[in-house]
């Protein structure tokens, strides 16, 4: 084991740090806020629309925030939408420490930090490139996965503790303390440079989003790894079936429940962890392809699993397939986007990985309705292995690429320079 690659440069290192501590207390408060929302309302639809909350703003602003993230500067644009989910999980806090906290309330808040998070994203994703070299951009990626994973460990397990020693509002609280954990680093990080656009753009500049729409039209890396994570995550999204296998399959209780619900998490932390000891990536396409092939099959087999040992093990390789096809698909797409395009290519992309798993629960849960949960889940394991073979075909140059491939010099409308 050694120090990973990119933890070398110092202002990346400070920003890896801060996220670390904030991603914790922003899982913390997700998995919160759903056992609030069960104590003040026993409607199952009370809880789906936390989820239509967080979903609907990303969606409608996610390509206004990444021609934000292109316009102005990226750690300035972090700074506010930083202190702006903060405020918003202080808002929760005092509001459940007066007991004055309703239904509404929660969905109105929980609405307003997603469109902070809808400027945030782009924001934080473009700025990794502008922190190390293009070669080193993999760790980078792995050590971001490591930390998101394990928040997503730690998190369900904070919420507990948190709501059963100090109460309900204090997640609110201490997810609103952890932002500063971000904002700390970015007033230590100082200035990142990053490249100037030609064309003065506006934050509602349609001209300027339809660039970066056509910018990953014509871009076949790009554009393939989006179309490769929105249709693997759509077919393979089983997550909303997993109380279906634990309860009517496995016929187990809630211990099983919450070491399957880990499961993947636990499978990506260990991939995140192997990229990290590793300086360069070669091959970086066919690796892309290789993880996503195993990410269906092992969708399979947990669709075709009756035990939880069984479960564990194929949701722990699911988590790990995934982990690296995402830290594959984001260098992949850093690297083959000018920097002044970079934040609306995200903003683009983040509406690809929300809107596939979304949508991907929904058609698991219908097909499960009609056919059964094992059918579901199996059927959309296979139409990922289909996914991954019209890939390779559809873009032969996907295999190829190797990662040290130049990035493109941009295309600039020329109309928009007069």
């Amino acid at each position: 084991m050694h120090l990973p690659v990119s933890l070398r440069y110092r202002q990346f290192r400070l920003l890896w740090l801060g996220l670390m501590i904030s991603v914790a207390g922003s899982e913390m408060q997700t998995w919160a806020l759903l056992w609030h929302v069960r104590t003040l309302s026993k409607l199952p639809i009370a809880l789906g629309a936390i989820g239509l909350a967080r979903v609907a703003p990303i969606l409608v602003f996610s390509l206004f925030g990444g021609l934000l993230a292109d316009s102005k500067n990226r750690r300035g644009v972090l700074f506010f939408t930083q202190a702006a989910m903060a405020a918003a999980s202080l808002a929760l806090a005092l509001l459940t420490f007066t007991n004055r906290i309703r239904l509404w309330e929660m969905y109105l808040l929980t609405a307003l930090s997603a469109v902070a998070l809808a400027f945030d994203g782009p924001a934080r994703n473009a700025v990794i490139a502008n922190l190390v070299p293009p070669m080193h951009l993999p760790n980078a990626f792995s050590l971001i996965s490591m930390a998101r994973k394990t928040g997503a460990i730690c998190g369900p397990a904070l919420s507990g503790l948190v709501i059963a020693t100090l109460g309900q509002g204090y997640t609110y609280l201490l997810n609103s303390v952890s932002f500063a954990a971000v904002i700390l680093a970015l007033v230590l990080m100082g200035d990142i440079p990053q490249a100037q656009s030609r064309v003065t753009l506006k934050v509602f500049d349609f001209g300027a989003i339809w660039e970066g729409i056509q910018f990953v039209r014509g871009s076949p890396m790009v554009l393939a790894t989006m179309l490769l994570d929105f249709f693997a995550t759509f077919f393979a999204s089983a997550n909303a079936l997993l109380p279906i296998y634990v309860v009517d399959i496995y016929q187990a209780g809630g211990i099983a429940y919450g070491w399957l619900s880990a499961a993947q998490a636990m499978g990506a932390t260990l991939a995140a962890v192997v990229i990290s000891q590793m300086k360069e990536i070669h091959g970086q396409g066919r690796l892309l392809l290789i993880s996503v092939f195993i990410f269906g099959l092992a969708t399979v087999a947990f669709g075709l699993s009756r035990t939880v040992a069984v479960g564990m093990i194929a949701l722990i390789a699911v988590g790990a397939s995934d982990a690296v096809s995402t830290i594959l698909r984001n260098t992949i797409r850093q690297m083959q986007t000018p920097d002044i395009l970079r934040g609306r290519m995200v903003g683009i992309n983040q509406m690809f990985y929300l809107g596939g798993p979304q949508l991907g629960e929904l058609e698991a849960g219908a097909l499960a309705q009609v056919a059964g949960a094992p059918i579901a889940v199996v059927t959309g394991g296979i139409a990922t292995l289909g996914v991954v073979a019209w890939a390779a075909l559809r873009w032969p140059a996907l295999a190829k690429y190797h990662g040290s491939e130049p990035t493109p010099e941009p295309v600039i409308n020329e109309v928009r320079l007069s």
